[in-house]
């Protein structure tokens, strides 16, 4: 549930700090008030696209935060943890969007930034919009199913028939591999193998590489790190080397230091200067021994290279690549051994798997049929309610020969508006606002079944009036019950069954248009007020009375 809502600078509106309740709240105002801001709003939270227009005029940035609560928060932190998130504590969901003019936007769920691909993901867990402006779901056939499904409660069936539907994709692919592949002959084999034994000859590694190449390079330049390495011990530890001079300086250093104390410190930093001279000759004296080679260690590291530098030159630029070629190549022999038997094995796993699938298959589209027949007919009845006297939705199941994700079935919405029109496709024969009444119908009877906390509406109540007005609100508060719901309506019998009720003022002054958003649910004189003038009159005294009375 969200319940609580931050807006800065966001269109026409400066900032609104809004605490909300659970249940169905109503948002009304004069037209052009600007009620859209509201459901602007949470779209703009729910990871939906925008540019530089919806930032404030005269401001640099645009700034949504809310706080929702769930009482069950693993579905949306099971989403979270798979991006990566902080989970929700408490319950709790934060969510901060901040759009700036000039600089990089920013995305915080939970304290931590993400990206806005992850925020819509999110969205999906807690909010739904039915209305223009708003992607059109049920005219998506994905989408239509999966309303089914949920209806017919299908989700653990449909992921049991997946994991299988997988296993079985990927048999076929296997099967279609070994078909594809050439059969080798002997002399191919035998020259592969040759290949296999070269490589493990080299008996390669990473550290042993390094060392090869690091010999290598010494053999090459051998009579030159020797004579660098004389240089250098001379230089050190001969008779008239550093550490033989520095030596007869001691001696002074020390008598020094007894005529004064503070040359000690100075004669022990001679002194050491001497061990590590001496300690230096020595050590390139060691490395000396390192660089002689004998005629036959010198021709075995001669060979070795030139074994590396070909399987480089064949296979790859380094120790990973050659030994993947050859993992390949003992992979293609061993696939030889029984190619028509692995095949044969592989199908008869294949067949046993379809026939399993088959099965579900047909008891998922079952629970379909099953379940099109309630929704449609729960559905037909509130369809009557909202003002569709002759209306006839119509879920048309389809058995298909392929084996799909999904089953082996597909489903269709049909729906005719008025009598003596043939049920079509709703993306062929669907308005605006009858999409609306038509998600609210389906929404009221799988109230129980959908978890999306949050269900927005705008226009549901489009070309509607009197009893079916009535019958819209009834059904919304209907829908309260079970979820949060907000509803943008101009009509005084739907913002009447709401629970909350917010109103949307706007004001115009010397700096410019300015919106704000105030709760009237708890001022019954302010809310009688303006369910008046949505009935046409706020002086009027029929009108106020007639408000008294829906209010009541």
């Amino acid at each position: 549930m969200l319940q609580y809502l931050h807006i800065k600078n966001l269109a026409v509106m400066g900032e609104a700090h809004l605490d909300f309740d659970g249940g169905f709240s109503a948002v009304t105002g004069e037209t052009g008030a600007g009620k859209s801001v509201l459901l602007g709003a949470l779209a703009f939270l729910s990871g939906s696209r925008v540019d530089k227009s919806i930032i404030r005029a005269g401001a640099d940035t645009c700034e949504v935060e809310a706080g929702l609560y769930f009482k069950n928060p693993e579905p949306v932190d099971n989403v979270l943890q798979s991006l990566g998130l902080p989970i929700c504590e408490e319950g709790c969901l934060l969510l901060r969007r901040v759009f700036p003019r000039e600089k990089m936007p920013k995305v915080q769920v939970n304290g931590a930034l993400t990206t806005l691909a992850n925020l819509a993901a999110i969205g999906e867990c807690w909010i739904d919009f039915h209305g223009p402006g708003e992607p059109q779901k049920l005219f998506q056939e994905r989408w239509q199913r999966d309303l089914l499904d949920l209806f017919a409660k299908n989700g653990s069936h449909l992921e049991d028939y997946r994991t299988d539907f997988f296993k079985w994709q990927k048999l076929l692919r296997e099967i279609d591999l070994l078909r594809g592949q050439k059969q080798l002959g002997p002399e191919e084999i035998e020259f592969l193998q040759s290949q296999i034994d070269s490589i493990d000859q080299a008996e390669l590694s990473e550290n042993s590489v390094e060392d090869l190449e690091r010999d290598f390079q010494r053999l090459s330049k051998s009579r030159e790190i020797l004579e660098l390495i004389a240089c250098l011990e001379s230089g050190l530890i001969a008779e008239d080397g550093v550490s033989s001079r520095m030596g007869s300086l001691l001696g002074s250093a020390r008598e020094l230091a007894e005529m004064d104390s503070e040359a000690q410190a100075l004669a022990q930093r001679l002194e050491s200067l001497i061990i590590e001279a001496e300690d230096l000759g020595n050590e390139f004296v060691s490395m000396r021994s390192g660089c002689s080679f004998n005629e036959e260690a010198a021709a075995d590291l001669q060979e070795r290279m030139e074994s590396w530098l070909d399987l480089k030159r064949k296979y790859g630029p380094d120790v990973q690549s050659v030994l993947a070629k050859r993992e390949s190549m003992a992979a293609r022999i061993s696939s030889q051994g029984d190619v028509a038997g692995t095949i044969a094995r592989f199908e008869d796993e294949a067949k046993t798997l379809q026939n399993v699938l088959l099965e579900k298959a047909k008891k998922i589209a079952a629970n379909r049929s099953k379940a099109a027949d309630k929704l449609v007919s729960g559905a037909n009845r509130i369809l009557k309610d909202l003002g569709f006297k002759k209306a006839i939705l119509r879920i048309e199941i389809t058995v298909e020969e392929t084996l799909r994700e999904h089953g082996n079935s597909t489903c269709q919405y049909l729906f005719a508006p008025n009598a003596g029109q043939e049920p079509l496709p709703l993306r062929k024969i669907a308005s605006s606002g009858e999409i609306a009444r038509l998600m609210l119908a389906l929404k009221a009877v799988l109230a129980k079944a959908d978890t999306t906390p949050v269900l927005v509406f705008d226009e549901v109540d489009s070309n509607i009036g009197g009893e079916t007005a009535r019958a819209v609100g009834d059904k919304l508060a209907q829908l309260g019950e079970r979820h949060q719901v907000f509803c943008v309506t101009h009509l005084p019998q739907v913002a009447a069954r709401a629970s909350s009720h917010w109103l949307v003022e706007k004001r115009d002054s010397r700096a410019g248009p300015s919106v704000s958003i105030n709760s009237i649910h708890t001022k019954p004189a302010e809310r009688q007020v303006e369910l008046a003038r949505m009935l046409g009159d706020r002086s009027s005294a029929k009108a106020m009375e007639h408000a008294a009375e829906l209010l009541s």
